[in-house]
């Protein structure tokens, strides 16, 4: 049985290019980042949890919400196979309980925030929003984008980008806890346009502050799709 089983929705990704450097200390052991085109990217993400299940069970109160995340793309060779995954920086949801079992079963770095979201259909578009709180602050990233989702072209960053199938946490200096997501090829919306209100140094870290300055190489809006996420394995 997977370990949860749910939908993710309306996926909007803003795709930053960032020095490997920057990134080589949240790198987990025995992973390499993942270079697409001679680009190295970071991604802000928010899109919504939908019929969310853990163990075939729904959790009152804990079936739909938000999440907002920065990551980046690693790859992890195994019997001469690359697996292409992603590292978290940061996950931010609204459910305590959420938060607990990513951090203390799978070595997630989840907080529990305020968060909100808007998806508005407008004549001939679609607005999509996600909103957290930052102590005092709130930040947002918005989309506006066409209502029809097209197939991901082959070989695109888009396809790069959403064809990550597998998560890496940065369990220890030899120890990185490994675990599988499934979903169908996606489809995705193109963007008209887009506002991000988020202080990246103020959330993620000084080493993420030049994310304040820097406009994205792309921003994408995801369909998504249903998912599962599997059990953890631990790589020594």
């Amino acid at each position: 049985m997977s370990f949860l089983k749910a939908e993710w929705r309306r996926l909007a990704l803003a795709n930053y290019e960032v020095a490997p450097d920057v990134l080589k200390p949240y790198l987990p052991y025995r992973t390499e980042l993942d270079i697409y085109d001679g680009i190295c990217y970071v991604s802000l993400v928010g899109f919504m949890f939908k019929n969310t299940k853990v163990l075939g069970v729904k959790i009152p109160g804990h079936v739909n919400f938000e999440e907002v995340n920065l990551r980046f793309y690693v790859r992890f060779k195994e019997d001469r196979v690359w697996k292409r995954g992603v590292v978290f920086v940061k996950e931010i949801v609204p459910k305590h309980a959420i938060t607990f079992v990513a951090n203390n079963i799978y070595n997630e770095v989840y907080e529990t925030r305020n968060m909100s979201h808007n998806w508005e259909k407008r004549e001939n578009e679609l607005f999509t929003a996600y909103r957290w709180k930052n102590k005092k602050d709130w930040f947002s990233f918005s989309v506006i984008s066409d209502t029809i989702a097209k197939p991901i072209p082959l070989n695109s960053d888009t396809e790069f980008i959403t064809e990550h199938y597998w998560g890496y946490n940065k369990t220890g200096k030899t120890k990185t806890t490994e675990y599988q997501v499934t979903h169908p090829k996606w489809n995705a919306y193109n963007v008209k346009s887009y506002n991000i209100e988020v202080d990246f140094a103020k959330e993620y870290g000084e080493d993420f502050q030049f994310l304040n300055k820097t406009e994205p190489l792309s921003v994408m809006l995801a369909e998504g799709s249903p998912i599962t996420v599997e059990g953890k394995k631990i790589l020594r």
